[in-house]
């Protein structure tokens, strides 16, 4: 087992050639403004030199190379800085920002294919061009691509987005699920909430839009990633279930009891705490957790590997979530 390699489902790139693209256009002060709002000034005082101080290993492949080596990790599932997402654009620019990820990401990766692996982006406000995006993501020779747990407007269970579901399912593409943003907004705003509560809460929202509306029953074996081990969800689905027996309103969409989706799913390992992890483990089984690190950003653990020891899970688990799963998830066809 220890020949199977460490794989890092959750680590990031950013792309300063995107950045360039929207700067000035319509909008993206606007959107900034509301994530200004929604983290609050003394999380974005923090954020600004956690940032820069972590650019050089989010954009030169060799320091990336040399933390991976650090860390015991083999392969990296890389994707875009969530902040790329620019879900604020129009068609035209939408289109323009997603190819541009698309094969900067690619290019990133193209210098060491062996051990990185890339995720494309997808604009969900625009769900007609989302399978266009996904096919040329997977174009460029990227694993799939990485979204958010909603756009403006729009809740994954929407059907508008039913065929990048169906692409998804038959082009076989990995589907990072990675919120951006809480539509709590300003509630929290004080104390970095807006991450430590906000992506736990979106996490549980969005999976739960994909388990109740059925979306997972219409596209069986969808290759879907949660980061953040999925949120609140699998340590409270018990209540989920609870809602689907005795509601007629909750049972309406989905063909089982929640808790039974989490076992299609996928989740990283990143739940900062052992006994979480363990449970994870659990009600969603060893098969389908993933190990991930958030790489390089201060939310995330700089020793992934020691966290998932930290859960002590029998040898078996253990390997298949340092890179078991993710290794037949990436490179099996």
């Amino acid at each position: 087992m220890t020949t199977i390699p460490t794989v890092d489902v959750h680590a990031h790139v950013l792309l300063p050639e995107v950045e360039a693209l929207v700067a000035g256009l319509p909008g993206l002060a606007e959107a900034r403004a509301l994530d200004a709002r929604r983290n609050g000034p003394a999380a974005l005082a923090v954020n600004g030199p956690m940032v820069r101080e972590r650019v050089p290993r989010m954009t030169d492949p060799r320091l990336r190379l040399a933390a991976m080596d650090a860390q015991g990790v083999d392969v990296q599932l890389v994707s875009p800085s969530p902040s790329h997402y620019h879900y604020w654009a129009d068609e035209d620019t939408a289109e323009k920002v997603y190819r541009l990820a698309n094969e900067a990401t690619a290019a990133h990766c193209s210098a060491a294919p062996d051990r990185l692996r890339g995720l494309g982006l997808v604009p969900l406000q625009h769900p007609g061009r989302a399978v266009r995006a996904l096919d040329h993501a997977l174009e460029q020779g990227l694993a799939g691509v990485e979204i958010s747990s909603h756009a403006p407007g729009r809740d994954l269970s929407d059907p508008d987005y039913e065929p990048f579901w169906s692409r998804a399912r038959e082009t076989g593409a990995v589907v990072f699920l990675h919120p951006f943003g809480c539509t709590l907004d300003e509630r929290l705003d004080r104390w970095y909430l807006s991450n430590s509560v906000g992506q736990p809460v979106e996490n549980a929202v969005a999976l739960s839009h994909l388990i109740f509306s059925g979306v997972l029953d219409r596209h069986p074996g969808l290759k879907l990633i949660a980061a953040h081990g999925g949120g609140y969800l699998p340590t409270h689905i018990g209540r989920a279930d609870h809602a689907w027996t005795t509601r007629s309103d909750a049972g309406a969409g989905c063909a089982h009891p929640p808790s039974s989706y989490l076992r299609r799913l996928y989740f990283d390992s990143l739940v900062h705490d052992p006994h979480v992890l363990r449970e994870l483990v659990r009600v969603a089984g060893a098969d389908r957790v993933l190990l991930g690190s958030d790489f390089p950003f201060d939310m995330g653990t700089e020793d992934p590997v020691g966290a998932l020891r930290a859960a002590r899970l029998p040898d078996t688990d253990f390997h298949a979530v340092r890179g078991g799963n993710a290794s037949a998830l990436l490179f099996t066809e």
